[in-house]
């Protein structure tokens, strides 16, 4: 859980690329190492996870948005 000292909830980008899916709206239940977005780098799909169980947020990126290492994606609660 978030709340039990897991980090910020904010879903950073690890690297600059192209979102190419997010699998999760404002108000979905998350559960811990659920891909709740994907991130093409050099042709390469790197899925993004949950760190911990929790509730969408905010979804601060869309599909085909190209984003810089260290954006933030979604933010967890």
């Amino acid at each position: 859980r978030l709340e039990d000292g897991l980090g910020s909830g904010k879903l950073k980008a690890p690297m600059d690329g192209a979102v190419v899916t997010i699998a999760v709206k404002e108000g979905d239940t998350v559960t811990r190492g659920q891909t709740v977005a994907v991130i093409e780098a050099m042709k390469m799909e790197h899925s993004i996870r949950a760190p911990a169980d929790g509730v969408v947020r905010a979804v601060h990126v869309t599909p085909l948005q190209q984003v810089s290492s260290g954006e933030t994606l979604l933010e967890l609660e």
